[in-house]
């Protein structure tokens, strides 16, 4: 069987390049990003940081600043912008929760009260209201304090998974209806462990903006290359995929990958949508896949476990165990094929509450056996994140129908 072309986007969440130099700057230990080193990842930050990194990539890789060009710093936003969406539309926050009328509404539609309705961070207005929900079986609303959408969270125990779903959906069916500017829904997921810790899954589900025209993602479907999203991916850019892997239990870890959880209490995802990442490139090398793979990944523990949190060590802890892992995706490549990593926004650690932001982002593209040069892949011939779909555009052949995609919106 002839092999067949593989391409993977790596997003590690949050960490732009003003951020990683912030997170730098506070934490005064040795950090180990060898791996990241190697790919470039050092010779793109400011001066002052470089001598954190051991030497760069000696050519082997394609490192870059980027900063994107939609208007607003939001994963969604960002993610798009990376499969050829340009969005020039900004987007309100609700500091003051959403209208009693909205909620009324929504109540009668799900069949359920709700409580709380106030902007919080995720996890915070979690542990201040679990208990309330798990006594009634009201959903916990409440406003983000950085992206411009409702979150409705729930018990897994409490609300079945199926209709967690179904409540976003309706939720932002509503808003839509309602002209209330939301870019999302989230019904966010958790579960109690056996010490009776709150933690967040992967069964968390994203009710969305319609995307209004065609992505990457689209052209390489139609084009029949295999299209795979891993993680929250296929929340944020949703459209038409032949696979979406969401693992969330930890009999589905390999113990031959040695994958581990950096929070003491397991509350991390990375160590699920690495596994899922590697099962991706595996069975793309395995399974008869003519026009090749395209395996699309975010690791979201640096946003949402240690991003929000403002947790410096934990945030940098996070990228190390990443790094670690790389060796694990690139032994899963082949000759020729691609890797990408970038971030969809960086995270302004302000007093309170760590904060979106939009700032330079890192763009790492390294193809197995080639130079910078990339075998002839150009870069520079698309706006801020769109170059990197840009890239890999190129290498599936699909760049005429992607360039014409993103000219539509500049």
């Amino acid at each position: 069987m002839s092999k067949s072309p593989v391409a993977l986007l790596l997003v590690i969440d949050a960490v732009g390049l003003s951020t990683l130099e912030y997170l730098l700057g506070k934490y005064p230990a040795a950090v180990k990003l060898s791996n990241l080193s190697r790919l470039g990842l050092g010779d793109i930050v400011l001066p002052g940081f470089k001598k954190r990194f051991a030497p760069g990539a000696a050519g082997k890789a394609y490192a870059a600043r980027v900063t994107q060009v939609s208007a607003t710093a939001d994963s969604l936003v960002g993610h798009r912008e990376m499969m050829g969406v340009l969005d020039n539309r900004t987007y309100d926050l609700f500091p003051d929760g959403f209208s009693a009328g909205y909620l009324r509404e929504l109540e009668k539609r799900i069949g359920r009260k709700t409580f709380y309705n106030k902007m919080a961070g995720g996890m915070e207005a979690i542990e201040l209201n679990a208990a309330e929900h798990e006594r009634t079986g009201q959903p916990i609303a409440y406003a983000s304090k950085c992206d411009p959408l409702i979150q409705l969270a729930m018990n897994e125990a409490v609300i079945p998974v199926p209709e967690q779903h179904k409540i976003a959906e309706t939720a932002f069916a509503l808003a839509m209806e309602m002209g209330i500017p939301i870019t999302r829904a989230i019904a966010r997921s958790y579960i109690k462990n056996a010490q009776g810790e709150i933690i967040r899954t992967s069964n968390r589900h994203d009710a969305v903006l319609p995307i209004g025209q065609k992505t990457l993602v689209d052209i390489l479907h139609d084009s029949a290359v295999w299209t795979v999203a891993v993680g929250k991916t296929s929340d944020l850019v949703n459209t038409a995929y032949h696979a979406k892997v969401k693992l969330n239990r930890e009999i589905f870890l390999n113990p031959a990958l040695g994958l581990r959880f950096v929070h003491p209490k397991k509350k991390d995802t990375n160590p699920f949508t690495i596994q899922g990442t590697v099962n991706a490139l595996e069975a793309a090398h395995k399974v008869y896949r003519p026009k090749g793979t395209f395996v699309f990944t975010n690791l979201v523990d640096t946003d949402s476990v240690y991003g929000h949190t403002r947790d410096v060590a934990g945030a940098v802890k996070s990228l190390e165990e990443i790094d670690r892992t790389l060796p694990l995706i690139l032994k899963n490549l082949g000759k020729g094929d691609l890797l990408a990593i970038t971030a969809d926004h960086g995270m302004l650690h302000r007093e309170d509450y760590g904060y979106h932001n939009n700032e330079p982002l890192p763009f790492i593209a390294y193809r197995k056996g080639f130079d910078r040069e990339l075998g002839g892949l150009k870069t520079g011939l698309m706006p801020g994140l769109a170059d990197i779909g840009s890239v890999v555009a190129q290498f599936f052949g699909v760049a005429k129908e992607y360039n014409a995609i993103v000219r539509e919106n500049l």
